[in-house]
C-alpha cells in the first residue's frame, strides 16, 4: 500500500518520490523488516527447542532456577557492574575544570585535585612565624596526600575550594577540610626544591606507653599513634628532630602517625619522673630490715630423702625471695628499682630485628616468671621430667658445705665464700641470695654449660634481673605465668598447699590469692616490655601444653629481638 502511493508521487513528479520510492525497494531494507518481524513474533510465542538435548532447559528446569537465582544476586550484580566499569573505564572520579582566569604577573601556582574518601588526608598544616602563610608541615607516610605525590612538606597554601586561606587560622582551614565532600581543589605555592627521602625502616619496641589524646604537646593529636608497652613500631621517618612518623605492627592500617621522637620522649618521662612524689627507692633502705625478709618454700633445705626423687639437677632449688638486702650493694641501680629511678633515664625505644635460631646455633634460654604461688617453679619442673635429655636447668653455686648425699657439680657448685663473692663482684651470677648465712646463686657459665651441651635450659627468676641476663650470648625468651581470677583460683587452689615461713604447709588463704593476683598486676605493669609471651595457669596441665609450645616456637619460628644481640660489637 505504502510502495503504491509512492509510485504514484512519482508519476506526478514529486520532489523526493523517486528517492523514497528507490529506497523502500532496496532489498536490504526488505531483509531488514523480515527480522525484525521474526523478532516481534518471538517476543510474543516462545520458540521451540531446536534440538532435544535442549528440552531440560525450558524455565521449569531446577538448574536454570538456580542459575537464574546466582545470576541475580546482588553480590554477582555488583561484580558484573564493576567489571563493565573497569571495561569502559567509567571508574575515574570527575574533576572540576581548571580555572583559566589566572593573572600571568601572579607567583607559580600549581592546582591540586584531590578525592576525598574514607581514608585521611594524611597531611598537617601550620602557620609560618616570619611571614605569616599557612604552610604544609608534613605529609604523613601512606595516607592520601603521600600516595597522590602531589602535596609536599613546605607548600604554602593559597586556596582550598575557592576559599581563600590569607588571614585564616590553622584550624580554621582544618574545618574547611573536614567539611569538604568530594574533591578537595588546593591553589598552592609550591616549594622551590622538594626534599628526597633517603630513610630507611627501622623497627623498634615501645619501652613505655604514649596516649596522644593526653599529650598537649603533639601537633595535631588525630595523625598521632597510641601505643603500650612492648608494642613494635615501624618508624618509617625520623627527619623531624621531635615527631617521628611510624606505624604499629599490629595494625593493618597503611597510613602511618605520629610518635614522639626517642629524646622527646625520655625528656617527657624524666619530667613526668620528677613530678611524682618522692618515694624511697629499693637502693635507698637500710639493711637493718634484712631480718625480716619471708623465706620462700622453693629455698627450704630439705632432707636426703627428699633428693631421691630428684636425681636431675636444675629445678630443686630457687633464689626467688630468699636474697638479702645486702646483695643489693653489689648491683646497678636498673636491677634494684627498674621501674623508677632506671626507667625514666633508659631509652624509650628498643631497635629490634626478626631473629630465627639456626640449627646449629644454641638454644635459646627460656626463663619463666611469675608471683609467688602461681605454679612456676611446678611448670619448670614438669617440663624438665616431661623430656630431660631436651630440658635441663643449671646447676647452682653454693657457699655451704656439701652434705654426705651430694657430689660437687650435681646438686650445687661448691665454692668458698671468698670465690662466691669475687664472682658478684665480677657480675658472674644472674641472681643470688642468702639464706641461713650461706650464699646460694646461678651463674651464667652454670647456664652456658647447659646450653653448650645442646640442651634448652630452662630458669625460672625474678624480673628484677632481667636487665642483666638479655644478652647476645643467652638470647632469653621471657615466657611470664598469669594467675587467672581469684574467682577461678579459689576452685584451682582448693586442694593445693603452700609453705609459709615456718615451714609449714597450709591450704591458700584469700589474702594469698588476692597478693599473687596484686603481685602478678604490678610485674606486668613494669615489666610487659620484656615479656615474649604470656600464659594463664588456669589449670596445670592446659599451661604445660601451652609452655611446651611456647618453648617449641622460640626455638623454631622468627621471633623480635634486640639489634644489638645480632650486633654485640656495639654492645658497651
Amino acid at each position: 500500500m505504502v510502495v503504491e502511493e509512492v509510485r504514484q508521487s512519482v508519476n506526478r513528479d514529486i520532489n523526493g518520490a523517486a528517492l523514497l520510492y528507490s529506497l523502500l525497494n532496496a532489498p536490504w531494507l526488505r531483509s531488514l523488516l523480515k527480522v525484525y518481524e521474526c523478532l516481534q513474533l518471538h517476543l510474543t510465542t516462545r520458540p521451540p527447542a531446536v534440538l532435544n538435548a535442549a528440552l531440560p532447559l525450558v524455565p521449569t528446569s531446577p538448574d536454570v532456577r538456580e542459575l537464574q537465582r546466582l545470576l541475580m544476586s546482588p553480590h554477582l550484580q555488583a561484580l558484573l557492574s564493576a567489571h563493565d566499569m573497569v571495561a569502559q573505564k567509567d571508574y575515574e572520579p570527575v574533576l572540576p575544570p581548571l580555572p583559566g582566569n589566572l593573572p600571568e604577573d601572579e607567583e607559580a601556582m600549581r592546582i591540586v585535585c584531590l578525592v576525598k574518601n574514607k581514608q585521611p588526608l594524611g597531611a598537617t598544616i601550620k602557620r609560618n612565624e616570619v611571614t605569616g602563610d599557612i604552610v604544609v608541615a608534613r605529609i604523613i607516610h601512606g595516607g592520601l596526600a603521600d600516595r597522590s605525590g602531589l602535596l609536599h612538606a613546605g607548600d604554602t597554601l593559597v586556596e582550598v575550594n575557592g576559599i581563600g586561606v590569607d588571614g585564616l587560622d590553622p584550624e580554621e582551614v582544618i574545618q574547611i577540610l573536614a567539611q569538604s565532600q568530594g574533591t578537595i581543589v588546593f591553589k598552592l605555592i609550591p616549594i622551590s626544591d622538594c626534599p628526597v627521602s633517603s630513610q630507611t625502616m627501622l623497627y623498634v619496641r615501645a619501652m613505655a606507653s604514649y596516649c596522644p589524646q593526653q599529650d598537649p604537646a603533639i601537633p595535631c593529636a588525630d595523625a598521632g599513634v597510641p601505643f603500650r608497652k612492648g608494642d613494635i613500631l615501624e618508624v618509617v621517618d625520623q627527619t623531624d628532630m621531635l615527631w617521628w612518623q611510624a606505624r604499629k605492627l599490629s595494625d593493618h592500617s597503611t597510613c602511618a602517625g605520629l610518635i614522639p621522637s626517642s629524646n622527646l620522649l625520655r625528656r617527657k618521662q624524666r619530667e613526668f619522673w620528677w613530678s611524682q612524689p618522692l618515694q624511697p627507692h629499693t637502693c635507698m633502705k637500710s639493711s637493718s630490715q634484712d631480718d625480716t625478709l619471708p623465706i620462700d618454700e622453693r629455698c627450704v633445705e630439705t632432707g636426703k630423702a627428699a633428693w631421691v626423687a630428684q636425681s636431675d639437677a636444675g629445678f630443686h632449688r630457687s633464689f626467688r625471695l630468699c636474697r638479702r638486702k645486702s646483695q643489693s650493694n653489689h648491683q646497678p641501680c636498673y636491677v634494684r628499682c627498674p621501674a623508677s629511678c632506671y626507667s625514666a633515664m633508659a631509652s624509650p625505644y628498643e631497635e629490634v630485628v626478626r631473629y630465627q635460631r639456626h640449627p646449629e646455633d644454641r638454644y635459646r634460654l627460656i626463663v619463666l616468671m611469675g608471683p609467688s604461688g602461681v605454679g612456676v617453679n611446678e611448670l619448670r619442673r614438669r617440663l624438665i621430667e616431661i623430656n630431660p635429655q631436651m630440658f635441663q636447668g643449671p646447676v647452682p653455686h653454693t657457699t655451704r658445705p656439701p652434705k654426705s648425699y651430694e657430689e660437687v657439680g650435681r646438686e650445687y657448685h661448691f665454692v668458698p665464700r671468698e670465690t662466691f663473692e669475687q664472682m658478684v663482684y665480677n657480675h658472674r651470677f644472674l641472681e643470688f641470695g642468702q639464706y641461713k648465712g650461706n650464699w646460694y646463686g646461678t651463674s651464667v657459665e652454670a647456664v652456658k654449660v647447659v646450653l653448650d651441651s645442646r640442651k634448652i635450659c630452662v630458669i625460672d627468676l625474678e624480673p628484677q634481673v632481667i636487665q642483666g641476663m638479655r644478652t647476645h650470648e643467652l638470647k632469653p625468651y621471657i615466657i611470664f605465668i598469669k594467675p587467672p581470677s581469684i574467682s577461678q583460683m579459689r576452685q584451682t587452689r582448693r586442694s593445693a598447699r603452700i609453705v609459709t615461713e615456718y615451714y609449714t604447709h597450709r591450704p591458700f588463704k584469700e589474702e594469698d590469692l588476692q597478693e599473687m593476683e596484686e603481685a602478678a598486676r604490678w610485674t606486668e605493669s613494669q615489666y610487659c616490655q620484656f615479656f615474649d609471651h604470656v600464659i594463664v595457669n588456669e589449670t596445670l596441665q592446659d599451661a604445660c601444653v601451652h609452655l611446651l609450645t611456647a618453648v617449641r616456637r622460640a626455638q623454631d619460628e622468627p621471633q623480635w629481638v634486640p639489634a644489638s644481640w645480632l650486633r654485640p660489637e656495639s654492645q658497651s
